[in-house]
């Protein structure tokens, strides 16, 4: 570009591209002037390559949900371009699951023009640049993200940028926000001016020694060990250590509302999931000493506990869950460290010291250990029946476990039935299984799509409700899958209706007035056509079945459309709610 011709828009889109930035999920406004014509002059010099490639989302929540799933599969930040404080808030819900759920990502917004007059390029000429004038635009945000700032001038705008994911990369990872006036977007620059260098996250961090040795000697000497996670597998070689630290010592796992896949569902070792639990979980009261390892709601205390003789350590990147007002576990010890590091410490420790000593104790502890998931897997099974004319979510996810193959990634976005998928879906590889890791819904929609982005060659399944399927915008996200040849598979569990309030308020008011007359607000009656939706937006392949002997055909006549590059909808009636 010749000079007058490079802006700080063109600066900040080359300063994310340099940082590793692939994709600029965007749904563009007024302020974004500089940003599209950086955009145009870069397509008319053939130099698009310098910049993340632009993947326009009619719906910001679609925008930052795909940056969400991107990062989820690859750990690289995308980035996200929002209109002002609107657009800002539109992010919503997404933005609190990507806070919760740790994931790195970039949000610039634009701002309102600080001029009137014309006094410099981009001042104020549109009646909705005073309304959208807001005292605090960062403000809105300030709740979720690591980071914001203000971009005032072009020339540390790649100093922003590279501080940002810097931030936002290190853990705990986050989002980030950015916001910029469209005089400081449109400021001219020097083309050849110095370029700062992108800066790499903060090392991974490890236990100190004296911790090692606290919490390995009171794992090898406990008689009920036992380990709870919901997150370790952000870091596939994480649940490699896992695994290799609990066969050691016959440690059995329990995953608590699992984002990710953290222990192999299969192995011997691995004693099922909690969620809401509504009883205690025997296996957690017997435990006499429990590790803690990446979780943020190992149990509910007033339903399922451990016992208060229990001794309890935190391994965890954010051991205080420092954003969360009230959390006590009443750990022994909480310690800040990378669990692929700390499992890896924690198991060289046992060997170098010899802690095993009674290995006639650990050999009775996994003959035990493998009973109970014997009979936990059995049980599971038997639930997976076909029930005449019912298809049932338990048949449902066994259709969907029995059409999918290893080279396939699935989306929990299930809600009430999260337990189920998991319990049914057997997953054992990680990186298989994702959830949005926080509670706000719809994460899938958007999540589908930057996840086929970052792995092309996987076919994409999202396993959602009907309350949640209408969270996710879906009308928006299957034109970007259209547009940008993104095919992926949505199975929607069909109750006809939120069934999570209808809980919430039973496990309050079990003889209240609304259990009694089965008045809770929630049926979504008259029926909607949900696939329609998508046949309407993408020309998705869209069927909705009512039979248990329909599925297997139609779970296969999807996913062949899928295969063949076009979006799927199938929608299965299950027990209303």
């Amino acid at each position: 570009m010749s000079e007058g011709e490079y802006t700080t828009s063109a600066a900040f889109l080359r300063a994310l591209r340099d940082d590793g930035v692939g994709y600029a999920f965007a749904n563009l406004g007024s302020d974004h002037t500089g940003i599209i014509e950086a955009y145009a002059r870069a397509r008319q010099d053939g130099t698009t390559d310098r910049f993340p490639e632009l993947v326009i989302c009619p719906h910001e929540s679609v925008a930052l949900s795909a940056a969400h799933g991107y990062a989820q599969v690859t750990g690289q930040a995308q980035a996200v371009l929002v209109h002002v404080e609107c657009g800002t808030q539109n992010l919503g819900g997404m933005l609190h699951n990507a806070a919760k759920a740790r994931v790195p990502v970039l949000i610039f917004a634009g701002a309102s023009p600080y001029t009137q007059r014309g006094e410099l390029p981009g001042s104020r000429n549109e009646f909705i640049q005073w309304i959208q004038d807001v005292p605090d635009q960062r403000g809105i945000v300030r709740g979720y993200t690591k980071y914001d700032n203000e971009i005032r001038t072009g020339r540390n705008v790649d100093q922003l940028v590279h501080r940002a994911l810097q931030i936002a990369h290190s853990e705990p990872g986050g989002p980030v926000y950015l916001m910029g006036a469209r005089e400081v977007m449109e400021e001219s620059l020097d083309p050849a001016m110095p370029t700062a260098t992108a800066s790499p996250p903060v090392a991974p961090a490890a236990l100190a020694p004296q911790v090692v040795e606290q919490i390995a000697r009171a794992l090898a000497g406990a008689r009920r060990p036992l380990v709870i996670t919901s997150y370790l597998g952000r870091h596939p070689q994480a649940v490699a250590g896992l695994v290799e630290l609990c066969e050691l010592l016959a440690i059995p796992v329990i995953e608590s509302v699992p984002s990710h896949v953290n222990f192999p569902a299969d192995h011997s070792l691995h004693l099922g999931y909690q969620w809401n639990t509504p009883t205690q979980n025997p296996v957690l009261a017997e435990a006499d000493v429990v590790l803690v390892a990446d979780s943020d709601v190992p149990w509910i205390p007033t339903r399922n506990r451990p016992a208060d003789t229990a001794r309890i350590f935190v391994i965890d990147p954010d051991p205080l869950k420092e954003r969360t007002p009230l959390w006590d576990l009443g750990a022994e010890c909480s310690a800040r460290a990378d669990l692929g590091i700390a499992l890896a410490q924690l198991t060289e420790f046992v060997h170098l010291r010899e802690l095993i000593t009674d290995t006639a104790a650990l050999d009775a502890r996994r003959r035990e250990i493998q009973a109970r998931h014997d009979e936990l897997t059995a049980a599971i099974g038997e639930r997976e029946r076909s029930a005449g004319t019912v298809i049932t979510p338990e048949y449902l996810t066994a259709c969907v476990r029995e059409a999918i193959d290893e080279n396939t990634i699935v989306l929990n976005e299930g809600i009430t039935n999260y337990p189920v998928v998991n319990e049914h879906l057997r997953a054992n590889r990680p990186g298989s299984v994702f959830a949005s890791g926080g509670g706000s819904l719809g994460w899938y929609a958007g999540a589908a799509l930057g996840m086929k982005l970052a792995r092309p060659e996987a076919t994409v399944v999202s396993l959602v409700g009907d309350g949640t399927y209408l969270f996710g915008v879906p009308a928006s996200a299957q034109w970007v899958a259209r547009r940008y040849e993104l095919p992926s598979l949505t199975v929607i569990y069909d109750n006809q209706g939120w069934k999570a309030p209808k809980m919430s308020t039973l496990s309050v008011h079990p003889h209240g007035v609304a259990a009694r007359h089965d008045d809770f607000g929630t049926s979504f009656t008259p029926e909607a056509d949900l696939p329609g939706i998508a046949r309407a937006a993408s020309g998705a392949w869209a069927r909705t079945v009512s039979r248990p002997d329909e599925l297997p055909g139609a779970m296969k006549e999807a996913l062949a459309a899928v295969q063949a590059g076009q979006p799927a909808v199938l929608s299965a009636h299950v027990p209303t709610v």
